[in-house]
């Protein structure tokens, strides 16, 4: 969750069927938080049907461990967020940290917003 944040006050309403997240940082938000809680079926929910694949696996292996919101852009139907969601594996000598970094997409369709697809943002190694 964002921050620390409580579930119920953050992205919980989102999780459950609630409601649906207002912005594409909630969006972006909510859909950090289902990784880290395992719920494939609000990341199911929230991808656009054009680019979404027919089934979200997720890797049990890695454990979410922080959200960092980089940059928020956009308009009444296109946003787009920058995240580095930071994750860790394993325990320790095999213990591995990293981040995923990326440029989101999101789309506003029939009124709410659905992430499209992302573009890795990493710096290239060489």
């Amino acid at each position: 969750m964002p921050d620390g944040a409580d579930l119920s006050a953050c992205c919980g309403p989102f999780l459950s069927g609630e409601t649906w997240p207002p912005t594409p940082v909630t969006v972006m938000r909510s859909r950090y938080t289902a990784y880290a809680m395992g719920d494939s079926d609000h990341l199911f929910r929230t991808w656009h049907p054009a680019t979404r694949p027919a089934e979200v696996d997720l890797d049990q292996a890695l454990e979410w461990v922080g959200l960092e919101i980089i940059e928020v852009s956009g308009d009444d139907d296109t946003g787009v967020v920058e995240f580095a969601a930071h994750w860790r594996s394993g325990q320790g000598p095999s213990r591995q940290d990293g981040a995923v970094r990326e440029r989101s997409t999101f789309v506003r369709r029939a009124g709410r917003w659905f992430y499209r697809d992302g573009v890795d943002t990493r710096p290239a190694r060489g």
